[in-house]
């Protein structure tokens, strides 16, 4: 399919790997022009040059945490007006929650709620004044089953999650929308940081742990970076206008609710 974004600008926050690379890669196989983030240089660069190679399509790199005001001046400023923006940050690192002290939370919330709506205030007025426009969060099932251990990674994204839905239904008229994507059990270093953090707490190897909670999925599987990036890419596309201010769990079924 056409997903008719040839030539747009897309800025993918976190994708030097992971997630946010799976998006990146997707939306550059749609002919979309990047400017991709990371933390790491080397990675960055290495990634920026695969994704060169393979889909022929201008990448800007630009290094350094999102949430820091000067790389998000960068990110905003390396290429022409935003068309996509795809919003992603690694979250707080799994800790009991009688450890979080105000610096944590205020750290987290700022990671995962404050700097996405920050690049969503940058760019969601020239994307209506040009008639097109797509924001998509990467959140987390958390926002519907809190995760122990990673509980102000679930109360950051919640929040994110009710404060962009007004603003997703003042803009869809302009065909601008905002939508989230919910990653369940991906296979990413985030979830391979969560398995040791759950293995240790219940006393297995991580090999067992992640074996059981591969069972607990109804698709007998952990998903892919690369089949979540295409359902990002499909919400960016053309065919989307009519879609915004949803939540859309990629989890191969785990969360066990009709609506």
């Amino acid at each position: 399919m056409d997903l008719g974004i040839k030539g747009r600008n897309a800025i993918v926050c976190a994708s030097s790997r992971g997630l946010g690379k799976g998006c990146a890669l997707a939306l550059a196989e749609a002919g979309v022009n990047l400017t991709l983030n990371g933390r790491d240089k080397n990675v960055l660069a290495t990634t920026a040059a695969e994704i060169r190679d393979a889909f022929g399509v201008e990448v800007r790199e630009i290094v350094g945490d999102v949430s820091d005001r000067g790389v998000q001046k960068a990110l905003l400023e390396a290429g022409p007006a935003t068309d996509i923006l795809v919003n992603n940050n690694g979250g707080p690192p799994p800790r009991p929650f009688g450890e979080l002290d105000r610096k944590a939370i205020i750290d987290g919330v700022t990671s995962n709620m404050i700097t996405p709506v920050e690049l969503i205030q940058a760019v969601i007025d020239g994307m209506s004044e040009r008639g097109f426009g797509r924001i998509v969060n990467i959140t987390s099932l958390s926002v519907y089953q809190s995760i122990p251990g990673l509980d102000l990674s679930s109360g950051a994204r919640a929040g994110l999650t009710s404060m962009v839905f007004g603003p997703a239904r003042t803009v869809v008229g302009r065909n601008v929308t905002i939508n989230n994507l919910l990653p369940g059990k991906l296979d990413t270093d985030r979830i391979r940081a969560t398995q040791e953090f759950g293995a240790k707490k219940a006393g297995k190897s991580v090999e067992d742990y992640a074996a059981s909670q591969a069972r607990e999925i109804p698709a007998g599987r952990l998903g892919t970076a690369e089949e979540f990036g295409r359902i990002c890419a499909f919400l960016c596309s053309v065919h989307a206008g009519y879609l915004t201010g949803q939540n859309i769990r990629v989890d191969g079924g785990l969360y066990p609710s009709a609506f």
